[in-house]
């Protein structure tokens, strides 16, 4: 089996050796990093693009390690003790067809503006070909190694003009997601910046953009004139039009950490009803922080919620992790909506794979589920995809798709038509590879094609 791993991956990805976002220390060497991904950014060449784009922003909301499809999109309570274990009750929804773990009434209320896809499936349980196969919408192997739909969408809508402004392109909230390596091909600079850090608690700063506690706006623009004053040293050995040209991008660089955009990291500007709305916990206020930022008009932003590879004590971690995706997510689509964004965002939830149905009771498992991609759940909601629906099915037990088979493929796809963005349409690659936006697959693998059935103006 290909290691998603491998050297050869990291090999393709630090083609281009630049550091990413770094913490603030010296002006000079912060201003210096960020004017360098902006000058990287800006190399790509356009390149054409499909139909007008119904969605402009993503969010995507990654269960890191596989959540239970039994537990949260595709109870089976009829299937008995031995798979729903201790949580055998549904929450339903005003939807036909349309009901939820118990664990999860808030996300029911919302069922209008959501659809299940019931019938994904892919071939890997490992964690890092899994997080990768659904990350990228490619299988491993060949000559490429892909860059993720984030890394994707944010050079897509920088090289068409739709995304111009200040704050990074691809956002992860808050650590970065692991197991792969986002950038691919397109290398280092199309990493998602992870800003760190608990968005609920107090005085939270992202870490790179705003300064930290002691130094003020002052003080930094004290050392921009430091760093100014050495870079006219250096630019008496410089080529005029080449120090112009970095100049373009300091400033950029300068305007993010010293300009209004940082302000988009400011939860403490919400009502403190909104926010108790959506959660004080750790992703209740990365969904709102998420709103934020695709308020500021980024293509494309991931909330990072781990923890759902539950081997052991299922059930105990379900009633922990649960509640709080329950209350961030449902608020989320309730706010999106409320403020007419969810018509040009699309929202998606789902990990790498799902649990194993049956649970687990022998040693060492003791009520636990195992890795399993034969069949799971993924959320799918606004920008051009129609809430209220199910597409796909499991058979009783949960363990076979029996009805709409959908690849991770046909999902990023999906995505990328809705977002005006050509999935056969050519990436930059720093060796003159041909690679598209979605991959060409070898031959006899299997596709479900564009989720047409949930996207009624791409008919």
């Amino acid at each position: 089996m290909f290691d998603i791993r491998s050297p050869h991956i990291h090999q393709n990805c630090e083609g281009v050796s630049r550091r990413d976002f770094i913490r603030i220390g010296a002006i000079a060497s912060l201003g210096l990093s960020l004017a360098d991904l902006f000058a990287l950014r800006a190399r790509a060449a356009a390149s054409p693009t499909s139909k007008s784009p119904r969605a402009r922003s993503v969010i995507q909301i990654w269960l890191g390690g596989g959540p239970s499809h039994l537990d949260t999109f595709d109870p089976k309570p009829e299937a008995g003790e031995a798979y729903c274990g201790n949580l055998r009750k549904t929450a339903d929804s005003a939807i036909a067809g349309l009901r939820l773990g118990e664990l999860m009434p808030l996300l029911a209320q919302q069922a209008d503006k959501f659809s299940v896809l019931r019938g994904m499936t892919h071939p890997s349980n490992a964690h890092e070909t899994a997080t990768y196969i659904v990350q990228t919408g490619a299988l491993p192997g060949g000559d490429l190694v892909y860059p993720s739909t984030g890394a994707i969408v944010a050079l897509k809508k920088q090289q068409d003009g739709s995304y111009a402004g200040q704050l990074p392109p691809y956002i992860t909230l808050s650590q970065p997601l692991g197991r792969f390596t986002e950038c691919g091909f397109l290398g280092s600079a199309h990493r998602a910046y992870a800003p760190g850090g608990d968005p609920s608690g107090p005085g939270y700063r992202a870490q790179g953009i705003t300064p930290p506690n002691g130094i003020t706006p002052e003080r930094l623009q004290e050392r921009r004139k430091l760093s100014e004053a050495i870079d006219g040293l250096h630019g008496l050995v410089e080529q005029q039009a080449a120090l112009g040209q970095l100049d373009q991008y300091q400033e950029q660089a300068y305007n993010l950490i010293l300009g209004d955009s940082k302000k988009a990291f400011d939860l403490s500007a919400e009502l403190p009803a909104t926010r108790d709305r959506y959660g004080r916990h750790q992703f209740g206020q990365s969904c709102l922080l998420a709103r934020r930022l695709v308020e500021q008009g980024v293509p494309f932003v991931t909330i990072n919620y781990s923890g759902w590879d539950t081997h052991k004590y299922h059930f105990d971690a379900m009633r922990k992790l649960v509640p709080p995706l329950d209350q961030g997510f449902a608020a989320l689509l309730a706010d999106l909506s409320e403020r007419g964004l969810l018509d040009s965002t699309i929202v998606t939830c789902g990990g790498e794979f799902g649990r194993s149905p049956k649970v687990l009771t022998q040693p060492p498992w003791y009520g636990g589920r195992g890795h399993f991609s034969s069949a799971f759940s993924t959320v799918v909601a606004g920008g051009g995809f129609t809430g209220g629906s199910v597409l796909g099915a499991t058979d009783r037990k949960g363990e076979t798709v029996t009805d709409r088979p959908i690849y991770p493929w046909d999902l990023t796809s999906s995505i990328y038509s809705l977002l005006g963005i050509n999935p056969d349409g050519l990436l930059p690659h720093p060796q003159g590879c041909v690679a598209r936006v979605v991959p060409p697959r070898p031959p006899g693998t299997k596709s479900g094609g564009l989720l047409q059935e949930l996207m009624p103006t791409l008919t």
